[in-house]
């Protein structure tokens, strides 16, 4: 099923012209399940150039016939689902029913943009005077060059390139080594739906010398980055060399406050899954639990029985809810987060160890810790990774001076039947998205993004067009 992928240049996949090659690994298994390209500083500039020629045609193209290009993109991934599961279960280690869920979510992208093609509107501005007229206009701001995580392998990049393709930006599209197949077969639809030769394209190989060349590029005017935040301030800083415009999604580390109002066991039900989605390498995962000390005992109980009751195994066989986490690096993070908890007094409620009868893959039973200490790692360090760690509140100020210490503001989330408090929280909280009694936040009609840290910029929605567009002021006066 999984095959070796090559370059995809102005609507050409060829093979780096040096053929240099690197392994694609299971992490199930971690044997290699294929090989990609590795591009040159040629190749780059190759695909440099025809984003240039591409978007030249591109912003020439009729917003309705762009529209109807890209909605036969959304159509083309559905139809297409089971293909693109099967790859990003082989490449991520995520269960097949999760895979067939981003799948989904990455064709809603395409769907939504397709539509918001058609409503990008000006502004017409009272003059002063009668033989004066003033307006701004919105045009594509040019080659956009991007940058996706492992983690969500074809919905991060579906954001990107979908709302890219609706404002009229050509695009070079930079996919995580760990799982380039997933992105692959977003391109390939692109290039079936008839998208012009150039205004996709996609490279692979070296991140810090593809993100180099990219960014210094005078072709390329816009930079979308999702990675962790060491990642997004180098990006930052070379983008600043070329004033480059730059939007972001950065790493993030959810507090979730349990109030004592709202049912601890019915906020176990609902938070546990969650955090163990994607073996718990979600950015948005809520990551550090602050439970009310009336409601800790029953939350956290709750919240270890649901940990203990997942089935762990390779993404691909039936009933699997955990998979093994991406890479080696990650699982030795958790591992390392796990032992610093405990030494510093929290409590191991559920797992922390490798499953039983796994030899091969980078597996971890899902973690929970209880009454984990403030100044413990994993309360402080974004935990990429399936551990939970929960600890305990008096009162409203405390809780928030806590939750928002860190200087992450990707999601937070609030758990509370009292509208008053729940306002307030979610109001207080510093981050730029917030769930109250509700952790399914990312959808295509609704904006994704962060604050401090975090990030910068908005991507879904009807927000996640105007990183991709530049706002024009034209005067004009009239003769006579």
């Amino acid at each position: 099923m999984y095959h070796d992928l090559n370059l995809y240049i102005r609507g050409d996949w060829r093979p780096a012209s040096d053929k240099a090659t690197k392994p694609v690994t299971d992490p199930a298994t971690e044997d290699a399940i294929g090989n990609i390209a590795v591009a040159t500083e040629a190749d780059v500039d190759e695909a440099l150039s025809a984003a240039k020629d591409g978007f030249n045609v591109w912003k020439r193209t009729g917003t309705w016939e762009r529209a109807a290009k890209i909605r036969r993109v959304a159509e083309l991934i559905r139809s297409r689902t089971e293909e693109i599961a099967t790859l990003m279960s082989l490449e991520t280690g995520k269960p097949l029913a999760e895979a067939r869920g981003e799948t989904g979510a990455a064709a809603d992208q395409f769907e939504w943009y397709s539509e918001e093609t058609k409503r990008i509107y000006g502004q017409i501005i009272e003059s002063r005077t009668q033989d004066s007229r003033m307006a701004v206009i919105h045009q594509p701001v040019g080659v956009v060059a991007a940058f996706s995580a492992w983690n969500f392998p074809a919905l991060l990049p579906a954001r990107k390139m979908a709302a890219a393709l609706a404002a009229g930006c050509s695009i070079i599209v930079k996919p995580a080594g760990e799982t380039p197949a997933s992105c692959a077969a977003l391109v390939q639809a692109c290039h079936d739906a008839g998208i012009p030769p150039g205004v996709v394209n996609m490279v692979t190989g070296s991140s810090g010398q593809i993100a180099a060349q990219l960014i210094r590029s005078p072709i390329v005017r816009k930079v979308s980055v999702t990675g962790s935040v060491p990642v997004g301030k180098q990006i930052l800083s070379l983008a600043a060399e070329g004033v480059k415009k730059v939007s972001m999604e950065l790493g993030g580390h959810g507090p979730v406050v349990v109030f004592d109002d709202f049912d601890p066991v019915e906020a176990a039900n609902i938070c546990a899954p969650t955090k163990f989605r994607n073996c718990g390498q979600v950015c948005i995962s809520p990551t550090r639990f602050y439970v009310h000390e009336n409601s800790y005992d029953a939350f956290a109980s709750r919240f270890a029985e649901i940990a203990q009751s997942l089935k762990i195994g390779r993404g691909l066989d039936e009933g699997v809810q955990v998979g093994p986490m991406a890479n080696r690096r990650g699982l030795e993070t958790i591992q390392k987060m796990t032992e610093d908890a405990v030494a510093r007094g929290a409590e191991l409620l559920a797992g922390g160890k490798t499953p039983a009868g796994s030899n091969k893959g980078y597996f971890i039973e899902p973690t929970v810790l209880g009454r984990v200490p403030d100044d413990a790692l994993v309360m402080n360090e974004e935990p990429f990774g399936p551990i939970a760690p929960i600890t305990t509140f008096r009162d409203y100020d405390e809780v928030i001076e806590r939750a928002n210490a860190l200087p992450f503001g990707l999601a937070g989330y609030v758990f509370s039947n009292d509208l008053s408090v729940s306002t307030r929280a979610y109001e207080d909280l510093e981050v730029g998205m917030v769930g109250v009694n509700e952790m399914l936040l990312a959808t295509a009609e609704a904006p994704f993004g962060g604050v401090k840290e975090s990030g910068m910029g908005r991507e879904g929605g009807s927000l996640g067009i105007h990183d991709y567009l530049d706002p024009k002021y034209v005067k004009i006066r009239l003769a006579g």
